[in-house]
């Protein structure tokens, strides 16, 4: 058994970034799911169709939240969501985040939100264009 994995975002965030990373990697090693918010959704339905994603995620080793801004609606829901379940909340959702994440399958979940972090942090350079 691993950890789940629930990225929960604004509009096809977090099904563009579980797409592009799943390609890239050429699979999914955990068992993840993407839960995209519109900006007119009722917060009860989002919040109610997330806790069915946690019942199906959580197989006993707890459920890794990804969400985009923290303080906004997918962050506060994730938010309700480990006070209620055995889960963890990482904000700031970017691809290295996710990439790094599902790199490392085998991590408790306190190893791997620490991950999460380290990979969302690592993937953010300030690059020098030179002119030539």
């Amino acid at each position: 058994m691993s950890v789940g994995l629930l990225l929960i975002t604004h509009q096809n965030i977090a099904s563009s970034l579980l797409d592009s990373a799943t390609k890239m990697l050429n699979a999914c090693p955990l068992s993840t799911r993407a839960l995209d918010v519109p900006l007119d959704a009722s917060v009860a339905d989002i919040a109610s169709r997330a806790k069915e994603f946690i019942n199906i995620l959580d197989t006993g080793n707890g459920v890794l939240i990804l969400t985009d801004i923290y303080g906004s609606t997918p962050s506060n829901i994730g938010k309700q969501l480990c006070h209620d379940f055995n889960c963890k909340l990482v904000a700031g959702i970017n691809l290295p985040m996710l990439v790094r994440v599902l790199n490392y399958p085998q991590l408790n979940i306190e190893r791997m939100a620490l991950k999460a972090v380290s990979g969302g942090h690592d993937g953010i350079l300030l690059c020098e264009c030179l002119d030539e």
